[in-house]
């Protein structure tokens, strides 16, 4: 009966509002690092199969398509944070019928979403890629992939939604369990489809498409089962004003964020396309092991937003700071180790996704400059998380307008200019990635100013 009830309260939500603050931070990041690291699966298996079965520039075409995709996500990136914020502040307050109504409205404001992205992403993404200036020989590889992602974005995006409330609601547990099962089937499929069928490219796209829709019904069963919280019923489908603008208000500038961030991207993917097809390969591998090194940063920012909005709904403000200084220290330790991993072996991770020595020393020597950033991206994600929990989703918003639009894209292109010789006639390509490290740095030390400011404080959903 007792091991029986230590499962029951492994898959429980976890009430972030008493225990020691570092302990309940810690037991909610472990689920989401290894759920991260899942994630981060989903793309990396796609860029092994096609880099090792197809070729080098079947990796490039992969990789090439992620800016768009993150583009034309992020009106699911906003109904996801702001989901979030709402579901851990009403579930610290104990309040049923809004919590119920906040659950309902995301299931509504998710189904709308996708059909937009479903009709209008056939019309825009050839033009996307071709202003990218994205090589022909990748580009019809690159548009056929998105449209099965865009066409399939239903699975997605409901995973995305209905992972974000089991994270609101404390249960970073259920999350994993689902996003694992998803990530082996999507393992399995990619290696049917690609190495076995030959579908190419178009195959990788299929067996993500078909995983995802697993995960969102797998979730979407679980939380029909949490009836001694909230009630999922027909009639709290029906979006309300209140909720609608709450969502809209806490979401949107999370949204707004992740576009920055992804048009930014695309402006720097047209700089790095014009190294050629053999940088950008490189590029895809730097990316691909960088999604493992930002995992403890996302896991802990994420964590860190449930825990400061459980607690702010319960009115603990003093937890709320005491939670803060204990789970940046532990973030940024764990994120120490995992680079100091990567920079011992980093070479081997790069030979994983090319038989090219020549594409895994431009790659490793390109992840070595970026090492430093990633205990200052821990430090962002972390305060933006607190911030955003609180209800300030405005701030990190504009930090990140900053450093990414202000900061990174001019220095990229600024150090790509100032290099350009006859053997270089682009540029230096590592202005890519001196970039981001330069945005990364500064973007911790801004954010820290404006949380040591304490403004976030006053924005609390919960504060009527």
């Amino acid at each position: 009966m007792s091991v029986l009830s230590g499962i029951k309260k492994l898959f429980a939500p976890i009430d972030m509002t008493v225990g020691t603050p570092g302990k309940q931070i810690v037991a909610f990041a472990i689920p989401m690092l290894i759920g991260n690291i899942a994630q981060q699966l989903y793309n990396t298996v796609d860029s092994i199969i096609v880099g090792r079965y197809v070729g080098d520039n079947a990796l490039a075409a992969v990789g090439s398509a992620a800016p768009i995709l993150n583009l034309l996500l992020v009106l699911f990136v906003g109904i996801s944070v702001g989901a979030g914020i709402m579901v851990s502040q009403y579930f610290g307050a104990r309040q049923r019928e809004e919590l119920s109504k906040t659950i309902g409205c995301c299931m509504t404001m998710t189904a709308v979403s996708a059909l937009i992205v479903m009709a209008v992403s056939p019309f825009i993404t050839k033009p996307l890629l071709r202003l990218l200036d994205t090589p022909e020989s990748i580009i019809e590889w690159c548009n056929t992939y998105l449209l099965i992602l865009f066409i399939g974005i239903a699975g997605s995006c409901y995973y995305n939604i209905l992972g974000g409330i089991l994270r609101g609601l404390g249960d970073s547990v259920s999350a994993l369990i689902y996003l694992v099962v998803a990530t082996i089937l999507n393992m399995v499929l990619d290696y049917v489809f690609v190495a076995k069928f030959g579908l190419g490219v178009p195959g990788v796209a299929l067996a993500t498409v078909i995983a995802q829709f697993v995960s969102a019904l797998l979730s979407f069963l679980k939380l029909r089962t949490m009836t001694q919280i909230f009630d999922m019923k027909v009639k709290y489908l029906k979006p309300e004003k209140r909720y609608l603008g709450d969502l809209l208000r806490l979401g949107l500038p999370s949204g707004v964020t992740q576009a920055i961030f992804s048009m930014a991207m695309i402006v720097v993917q047209s700089l790095t396309n014009s190294f050629g097809e053999t940088f950008i390969a490189a590029n895809v591998i730097v990316m691909r092991v960088d999604g493992f090194a930002m995992m403890p940063a996302f896991s802990f920012g994420t964590a860190m937003t449930t825990y400061a909005g459980q607690n702010v709904g319960a009115r603990q403000m003093d937890r709320v700071v005491k939670g803060t200084r204990q789970g940046v220290a532990i973030a940024v330790g764990t994120s120490a180790v995992i680079t100091l991993l990567i920079l011992l072996f980093g070479k081997y991770l790069m030979a994983i996704f090319t038989k090219t020595p020549e594409l895994v020393e431009l790659s490793f020597s390109m992840m070595k400059i970026l090492a430093v950033g990633y205990i200052a991206m821990e430090v962002t994600q972390c305060l933006s998380g607190v911030m955003r929990g609180a209800g300030d989703t405005l701030t990190p918003m504009w930090i990140s307008l900053v450093t990414t639009v202000l900061i990174r894209v001019p220095v990229a292109y600024g150090i790509a200019y100032l290099t350009r010789s006859p053997e270089l006639p682009k540029g230096n390509s590592a202005c890519i990635f001196v970039s981001l490290l330069i945005s990364w740095v500064l973007g911790a030390a801004i954010t820290t100013f404006f949380y040591m400011l304490g403004r976030w404080k006053k924005k609390a959903l919960m504060a009527a």
